[in-house]
């Protein structure tokens, strides 16, 4: 049994999380194709972060077999005078860890880095370090500095990647030193956990570093629940269920009405004891009657990457490929559907920008759902079609909400779960429509499939199709907008 430093982090997150990962990991999520190409974008960052370092010698592992002898690899590295490695493995005791960057300074004085893919140092990254410290500390190694390198969310790509532009680096040196004696406490009781024949106590409230929603995503998978549980809240925080936990309440029914929890759960909590939906009719038909017609119901589909694909556009900010408009002339008007994708890699901010002004009229309100990042879209356009810049404002201007009744309250449904996202919204409000029987389901495989079929050219042989699903997860978001609309006339 060996800890590394991924198994200590998540120790730290939760204790059963890593002794489900050391002793019976069927029961933890896989990792689905959208959060591997998050991965996949780290590792693209990382030759940016290397190049900082000239003359580096590059170790790593294809195999479990090179993984095993990585260490003498290290050290044998070390000894015949290299300056810098990178992917070298250290082993200390039951503890080992793979290093990004360790930097000698002379003999055994060493720099250390680690390269993140976030546009800061965060907290989680100290405690990476100060195991990282611990092992090589435990190894005979004097550490000087530590920091960490991350993305420059202010850069702006112009011609090839700037990879000194790219990076910025952030010294963490006595931050975490700071946690070294912690660290070396916490780390024996996570070898203890891994090693333990049962599992921790699973608790929610035994959550640590990383959101609460993480752990409580699995915990509530780990036993079945009783139809009515408390657990079918959505919205649920640490504090909501430690009150649960205290006044021993498992099911929605024994919560009391005079129990404050959080606006999003009492909202809940009112339509599961009304027996149904709650509708504030007054504050829906004033919102209705603020619309203009003819209505368009708009929705992007955006790309966004670590590191940029083309000029003028900047680390992780969203830019439209693809777009999809109903619209509704007149209240008795047949519904019209227009659309843009992108189909070359190319950037598609001219070639949407012009779809667009063939599809807008001058009047009549835009509906969109979450409409701040519409609205923010419609400005990055602007930068890269400056000519546009008027007609994009005048969208913004026009723009409407909505989500608006279900987000401040008019229309309440517990089986929203707390939330006003439409994907939760529609399965309860037109039950006849479904992404479920798309072949892409939501907006991050959207994302991901077309930034790797247009911009990568991978998935060539399925390319058609590809576009094909696109377009009608797209079109489903703003027909979903329509019927939604409608129901809500209807009130």
């Amino acid at each position: 049994m060996q800890i590394s430093k991924s198994d200590y982090m998540l120790y730290l997150r939760h204790p059963a999380w890593l002794w489900l990962k050391k002793n019976d990991k069927g029961k933890l999520p896989a990792v689905d194709a959208n959060l591997q190409a998050i991965f996949d974008t780290g590792h693209d960052f990382e030759q940016y972060a290397e190049e900082q370092f000239a003359g580096a010698t590059q170790l790593g592992f294809s195999d479990y077999g090179e993984y095993k002898t990585l260490p003498l690899q290290t050290a044998q590295a070390l000894e015949e005078g290299a300056q810098t490695i990178f992917q070298g493995r250290f082993e200390y005791n039951q503890f080992t860890f793979i290093c990004d960057v360790i930097d000698v300074v002379e003999g055994k004085l060493v720099d250390l880095y680690e390269i993140k893919s976030s546009t800061s140092a965060k907290i989680d990254h100290e405690y990476d370090l100060a195991f990282q410290l611990m092992v090589l500390e435990g190894c005979g190694y004097k550490v000087r500095n530590i920091a960490v390198i991350h993305v420059n969310n202010q850069y702006v790509r112009s011609g090839e990647i700037d990879a000194a532009a790219i990076c910025e680096t952030t010294d963490v040196t006595e931050a975490v030193k700071a946690r070294l004696g912690r660290t070396k406490i916490d780390t024996v009781k996570a070898f203890e956990t891994a090693s333990s024949k049962v599992c921790p106590d699973t608790s929610p409230l035994l959550t640590g570093l990383g959101p609460f929603k993480d752990w409580f995503d699995i915990y509530k998978t780990l036993e079945p629940r009783l139809e009515g549980s408390v657990y079918e809240l959505g919205s649920i925080n640490a504090k909501a269920y430690e009150v649960f936990q205290e006044q021993g309440i498992t099911t929605i029914d024994q919560i009391p009405e005079t129990l404050p929890i959080s606006k999003s759960i009492d909202n809940q909590l009112r339509a599961y004891r009304n027996g149904g939906p709650i509708a504030d009719s007054l504050r829906i038909k004033q919102f209705l009657d603020s619309l203009e017609f003819p209505l368009y119901f708009f929705d992007y589909e955006t790309m966004s990457s670590l590191v940029p694909y083309f000029d003028g556009m900047s680390p992780y900010i969203q830019y439209p490929f693809q777009y999809s408009l109903h619209i509704l002339d007149s209240p008795e008007a047949e519904l019209r559907h227009v659309e843009y994708l992108h189909t070359s890699n190319s950037n598609p901010a001219e070639p949407l920008v012009a779809a667009m002004q063939s599809h807008f009229g001058e009047s009549g309100s835009i509906l969109a759902w979450n409409m701040g990042f519409e609205k923010s879209c419609n400005d990055r356009l602007a930068e890269f079609v400056p000519s546009a810049a008027e007609f994009l404002q005048g969208l913004n201007e026009r723009v409407v909400d909505l989500m608006t009744p279900f987000s401040t309250g008019a229309y309440i449904d517990h089986r929203f779960k707390g939330s006003a996202s439409i994907k939760n919204v529609l399965p309860v409000m037109v039950s006849e429509l479904s992404y479920k029987v798309l072949a892409v389901q939501e907006g991050g495989a959207a994302q991901r499939l077309w930034m790797q079929t247009i911009l990568d050219s991978e998935n060539q042989e399925d390319k058609v199709k590809i576009l094909d699903d696109l377009i009608e997860y797209c079109k489903l978001d703003t027909l979903a907008m329509v019927e939604i609309y409608r129901k809500l006339t209807k009130l």
